[in-house]
């Protein structure tokens, strides 16, 4: 293995699973949309979370995939297992190729240059020198994002199996705050999705990286 600042800013496996992510996502989005229709409230019958301003509202038809229930279940549980065997395979690179040192957050490397990056995004600073291939605060959303992944995997087998994973569906609470979480890291993903695509749309050389894999920093 080459170390990990002699490799390409994007290996080919980082920019497959990146790329395999957005069907993925989308797929399991509309599905799940699909699926909230069936009923359109947070918490359980009788008793809806008070604090959810959206209830019984109904995402429009076409932002949902599956047509009925039964239907954006099959969709949704189908990918679902595509999504965790990508991510799977996504920490296992990391693990292996030590790709994680210069793409995870590690507190006392890079909380000041995230406090400080965020600070230029403020327009409180200038903006701090970047040394590796991401700044602090990259670092952090890219962690935190892939947090969320684990956590919205584990949601989901608490709601696909309460009974048979009834341990896992009770570290969340219960069923209904189980799937309050679930669509709760929807939006989330959907918050994260949107800042993303504006930053690349800003700095248009990272989406040629990620296609191409970029220039090793030698050349």
């Amino acid at each position: 293995m080459h170390p990990p600042e002699s490799r390409r800013p994007q290996p080919w496996p980082i920019r497959l699973a990146h790329w395999a992510n957005v069907p993925l996502l989308a797929i399991l989005a509309a599905s799940g949309l699909q699926i909230l229709v069936a009923y359109p409230r947070m918490g359980a019958r009788g008793r809806p979370f008070a604090l959810y301003p959206f209830q019984d509202a109904v995402p429009p038809s076409w932002l949902r995939l599956g047509d009925w229930l039964a239907g954006a279940r099959s969709w949704h549980f189908a990918f679902g297992w595509f999504l965790a065997l990508n991510g799977f395979v996504y920490v296992l690179y990391l693990a292996i190729s030590g790709e994680w040192r210069r793409r995870l957050f590690l507190p006392r490397r890079d909380t000041r240059d995230a406090v400080a990056t965020l600070a230029y995004y403020l327009r409180l600073r200038p903006a701090p020198v970047q040394t590796g291939l991401y700044n602090g605060l990259q670092r952090l959303a890219y962690t935190v994002t892939l947090l969320m992944g684990a956590l919205s995997v584990l949601s989901g087998l608490a709601l696909y199996k309460p009974v048979q994973l009834q341990w896992l569906t009770a570290l969340f609470g219960g069923y209904d705050p189980a799937r309050f979480v679930h669509l709760l890291l929807l939006a989330l993903f959907a918050f994260f999705t949107v800042g993303h695509v504006v930053l690349v749309a800003l700095h248009p050389r990272t989406f040629g990286e990620m296609i191409t894999g970029g220039r090793k920093p030698d050349a």
